[in-house]
């Protein structure tokens, strides 16, 4: 395949996954909308939208891609000891909104952001709907990390993290890890791999071995993670 498909607006269906490109690795799709529907179709069939402004609206299913499993999570040393220490106050959705608004800041390491004024309003809207989730990490009351995603049955598709103090967003996702393994939840999808992922545990594996986990984890039959019992009764680290 040399061309990506121009999706038709008034349909919120995707091209097979097996389409993708390999250059750039995974571009499948152009075009479209990012309502709800569409964004929780692309999600479960193994596709997330990512694109800057400038840009066409572009939907990706990279081979292979990059997971987290929950029972693999490896915190460093110096990690696990800020764990047993409970610096930090972690809980979930108690502001959203603040934690999709500190992923889309400016970064060093980045020109821009590609949370774009839609792809916020777009996630702020499945969080209204039950489906994106945040994860905060408190120190005195004052949001100093965290990531959001979106949760479809037992799978958690990471989109984003953030950190104003250091470890912030690693004690967000490590209790993350902990609160779905103990409600039966195995995968977080990371999308594409980082040195710092695969650092705390992350692999990649074939797109085809993703896409079928999702279509297992995801299905319409798989009861949803509870999110708001989802730091209940865990106990310290």
């Amino acid at each position: 395949m040399s061309q990506i498909v121009w999706l038709d607006p008034a349909s919120d269906t995707f091209p097979s996954v097996e389409e993708a490109l390999t250059e750039p690795n995974g571009l499948l799709a152009a075009g479209g909308d990012l309502s709800a529907r569409r964004l929780l179709n692309a999600y479960r069939r193994g596709i997330f939208p990512w694109y800057e402004d400038g840009q066409p609206l572009l939907w990706w299913s990279p081979d292979p891609r990059c997971v987290l499993f929950t029972e693999t999570f490896e915190p460093s040393r110096s990690l696990r000891r800020r764990l047993r220490r409970g610096d930090f106050q972690v809980c979930a959705d108690k502001d959203f909104a603040a934690v999709i608004d500190a992923c889309s800041g400016p970064r060093a390491t980045e020109r821009g952001t590609w949370i774009t004024p839609p792809m916020r309003d777009a996630y702020i809207e499945l969080h209204r709907q039950g489906y994106a989730h945040s994860v905060e990490a408190y120190l005195s009351d004052e949001l100093v990390g965290g990531l959001y995603g979106v949760s479809i049955g037992r799978m958690f598709y990471g989109e984003s993290m953030f950190h104003q103090v250091p470890d912030a967003s690693k004690v967000a996702l490590a209790w993350l890890c902990r609160a779905m393994a103990a409600q039966g939840g195995s995968v977080i999808d990371c999308q594409v791999e980082t040195d710092h992922l695969l650092s705390m545990g992350a692999a990649t594996i074939p797109r085809q071995d993703f896409v079928a986990l999702v279509q297992q984890l995801a299905a319409p039959s798989v009861d949803p993670f509870q999110w708001d019992q989802m730091f209940v009764d865990l106990g310290p680290w």
